[in-house]
């Protein structure tokens, strides 16, 4: 009976590595948003419209991005991951194929509030594959979240540098063709990545022999486990090709994390441990859905990201126009074509820091954490990172140098998010990750908006209309980085209240963490008693 056990478990460690790449494919798909700026100036040019309502449409997009979180998470956690990957794949189709129409149909085709609705699609799309895609990350791998969730996240990141690349080859110099290449490419991708996405569970009705051959625990252990079992199917029902796996429930309990079915099964881990031991400080209980409202430590994270996210953003989305204004006001030879591959050119080194930096956190921080150190060192990098590239922006006048402003912002970008999601399951659990994850990604709706619009109206302020002498032309700012200067000094400010809490976080880590090792000699005292 016990001889295939290990054909099952190499089976199952088989499913979780494919899952693993396929979530990274669906992410490389999933992360087009923050390849806006690559087309949005050529967009607005094309469409006759103002950076004021450029920036409102890019808005919609960052808006679907992170307001569909709790809904997302919703379907996800409710009905499987798959669930989500669809959704995804309509809602791209539904978003970026109208606007590439609008684009070749030119001025009047369709108007602001249409545009703004179809980038929402493009948003809520990209955010329900990737929830999907992170959520399957972190549930099949409790012990190297940082490690499993740094793959799909660094993808992510690096999917504005991907189609940016595979658009200048295949498409140079057009931005229909762009748009087109995102349309068709996001949607094929994400729907192939989607049979390949599964969720392995942690408990199994396999596990029902005892591994302790006296009578009264083979039995106490067997209902151990038909609970969490269980409980699985419970959790998963609707969801499509989950399965189980007896490993690891082990690793689960042992590294501290609980899973639904592990606080049923902690207190009968052993004979001698109490029987509130699934309230111990130690066994953090999952915590999802209006609890989290409650939590100061949602709270923290919530704000944190609010703050540090919207400054990120505010670059992302407007780096294209920081190349032109620059460029228009450093050299006013430069030509169109010239100004629109330097555009494509940040947008790509953006794109590619984030992926490093996703990366580098996602894995560091499972280094630090094994290494008894706190994962919040890596937003105290980030933090640091975006005061540095607000720094730049405000002092930079020479395009050539621009790679500074785009290369640090997607290092601290990506360094952001590429600890988060970890963070997220290490506070609340893994089981609510993606109604917890949309909770938190709901934190740069307000801010992003903010400091978008903000540098929208400050650039508008500094433009003039210019003639080409032939009944066109277009809106233009020569004044270098007068033109957006005044935004960056808000973000500075932003990014230096970042420094602060992120450091503030650490310190209240380290209270907590003293306080439940004081908690837990108490109790161990007077059990011994």
């Amino acid at each position: 009976m016990r001889q295939p056990a290990p054909n099952i478990e190499q089976t199952h460690r088989k499913t979780r590595i494919i899952s693993v790449i396929a979530a990274t494919a669906i992410a490389l798909s999933a992360g087009t948003n923050y390849a806006y700026s690559a087309w949005a100036p050529q967009f607005a040019e094309r469409l006759n419209l103002s950076a004021t309502q450029s920036n409102l449409i890019g808005n919609f997009g960052n808006i679907g991005m992170y307001a569909m979180g709790i809904p997302g998470g919703i379907l996800i956690d409710a009905k499987g991951p798959r669930w989500g990957v669809m959704a995804g794949v309509i809602s791209l189709a539904c978003g970026y194929f109208p606007l590439r129409s609008a684009y070749t149909n030119g001025p009047g085709s369709l108007g602001v509030p249409a545009l703004c609705f179809f980038a929402l699609l493009t948003g809520m799309g990209s955010c329900t594959a990737f929830s999907a895609a992170i959520k399957v990350s972190a549930t099949n791998w409790p012990k190297h979240r940082g490690t499993a969730t740094a793959f799909p996240l660094s993808a992510f990141g690096l999917s504005a540098f991907f189609y940016t690349m595979v658009s200048a080859f295949a498409f140079p110099d057009d931005t229909s063709g762009y748009l087109l290449l995102l349309a068709c490419g996001t949607t094929a991708m994400v729907f192939v990545g989607m049979f390949f996405l599964q969720i392995v569970h942690a408990s199994s009705p396999y596990q029902a022999v005892p591994t302790d051959e006296r009578p009264g625990v083979a039995r106490r252990d067997s209902n151990r486990l038909r609970r969490a079992s269980s409980h699985s199917r419970h959790s998963s029902k609707g969801s499509m090709g989950e399965t189980g796996t007896p490993e690891e429930e082990t690793s689960l309990v042992s590294s501290g994390t609980i899973t639904p079915g592990d606080n049923v099964a902690a207190a009968d881990i052993d004979d001698t441990e109490p029987k509130h031991a699934a309230n111990h400080p130690h066994h953090k209980p999952e915590i999802t859905g209006f609890r989290l409202l409650k939590t100061p430590k949602f709270w923290q994270l919530f704000i944190m990201l609010g703050l540090l996210c919207g400054v990120g953003l505010m670059t992302i989305n407007n780096i294209g126009n920081n190349a032109r204004a620059l460029w228009h006001h450093y050299d006013d030879t430069a030509s169109h074509d010239f100004i629109q591959k330097r555009q494509l050119y940040h947008v790509s080194i953006l794109s590619f820091c984030s992926f490093l930096g996703r990366l580098a956190s996602g894995i560091g921080s499972d280094w630090l954490i094994h290494h008894h150190a706190s994962r919040f060192w890596t937003l105290v990098a980030s933090a640091c990172l975006f005061a540095a590239a607000q720094i730049v922006a405000l002092v930079l006048e020479n395009p050539n140098q621009l790679f500074w402003l785009s290369g640090l912002t997607g290092l601290a970008y990506g360094a952001l998010f590429g600890v988060y999601p970890a963070l997220v399951a290490d506070a609340f659990g893994p089981s609510g990750m993606g109604i917890n994850w949309g909770a938190m990604t709901m934190a740069p709706v307000v801010s992003g908006n903010v400091f978008n619009l903000a540098y929208g109206r400050i650039l508008d302020g500094h433009s003039y209309f210019e003639g080409d002498g032939k009944g066109g032309g277009e809106v233009l700012c020569r004044e270098g980085r007068a033109c957006y200067g005044s935004a960056y000094w808000i973000t500075l400010v932003a990014s230096g209240v970042g420094v602060c809490w992120s450091a503030w976080c650490i310190r209240h880590e380290h209270v907590e963490k003293m306080r439940e090792a004081r908690a837990r000699e108490g109790v161990g005292r007077e059990h011994e008693g």
